[in-house]
C-alpha cells in the first residue's frame, strides 16, 4: 500500500541520514596527518630561517586577520555556539595562504630563507589539497557563520581597498609561530602525544618550556 511505501521511504531516509551524520562530524581525516606532520617538520626550523636571517625587529605588513592566534580561535568558539571545527580549519588555510605569500613577497631571490619559505608553501599547498579532497564538495559550499564570513570577506578584499587601520606589522617568526600553534590546535588528532593529553589550544601549553620536540633549534 501507499502508506507502507511511505514508511519504508522514511526509514531509508533516516538510515541515510544516520550514515551521513558521522561524516559531517568526523574528526580530522587520517589522510590529513601525513602532510600536516611534514609541514610541522618544516616549521620546527622556523627560528633559524625566520629570525636569524632577518634584521632585529624586522616586520612585514599583513592584514589584521592574518595575525591569527589561539585567542582568535577561542573568541570565535565563544561567539558561535557549536562552531564546526571544519569551518575553523577552512579559515586557517585561507589565513596562512596569505601569510606565506606576504613573507615570500618581501624576500629577494637570493635571500637565504627564500628556498625554505618556498618549500614551506609547497608543503602547505599539499596539505590544502588533501584537506579539500578528503571532504565532500558540498561541505565547502555551506554558508559560513556571520563572524567567520566577515573575517573571510576581509581576507579576500583587494589589498588597495583595505583601509590603513586594518593593516598590522608582525615579524615573520611570530607569524609562523601563530601558523604552528593554531595548526596543532585545529588538527590536534594529528599531533596527539602518547603521554598525557595535551591542550594545544591553550596559550600556557606553548609558553611552558617551548616544547623541544617542536622547536629543536631554539
Amino acid at each position: 500500500s501507499q502508506s507502507a511505501h511511505k514508511i519504508v521511504a522514511l526509514f531509508v531516509g533516516l538510515f541515510c541520514l544516520f550514515l551521513l551524520a558521522p561524516v559531517q562530524m568526523a574528526p580530522t581525516p587520517a589522510s590529513m596527518c601525513t602532510p600536516l606532520k611534514t609541514l610541522n617538520d618544516s616549521l620546527s626550523h622556523r627560528r633559524r630561517y625566520m629570525k636569524h636571517n632577518f634584521p632585529i625587529n624586522y616586520t612585514i605588513r599583513v592584514h589584521q586577520h592574518e595575525v591569527f592566534k589561539l585567542s582568535n580561535i577561542s573568541r570565535m568558539r565563544l561567539q558561535v555556539e557549536g562552531l564546526d571545527e571544519l569551518v575553523l580549519q577552512r579559515l586557517w588555510f585561507q589565513v596562512n595562504q596569505g601569510v606565506l605569500k606576504k613573507i615570500l613577497r618581501v624576500m629577494p631571490e637570493r635571500h637565504p630563507s627564500r628556498p625554505y619559505t618556498a618549500e614551506l608553501e609547497i608543503r602547505f599547498r599539499d596539505a590544502e589539497g588533501v584537506f579539500v579532497h578528503s571532504h565532500p564538495a558540498e561541505v565547502f559550499q555551506q554558508e559560513l557563520p556571520e563572524v567567520i564570513q566577515d573575517t573571510w570577506d576581509h581576507l579576500t578584499e583587494e589589498p588597495d581597498r583595505v583601509p590603513e587601520s586594518r593593516w598590522r606589522y608582525a615579524s615573520p617568526k611570530s607569524l609562523l609561530d601563530n601558523f604552528c600553534h593554531t595548526m596543532h590546535c585545529l588538527f590536534s588528532e594529528c599531533f596527539a602525544s602518547k603521554e598525557a593529553q595535551q591542550d594545544y589550544c591553550s596559550v600556557s601549553y606553548w609558553r611552558k618550556g617551548r616544547k623541544k620536540d617542536l622547536e629543536p633549534e631554539s
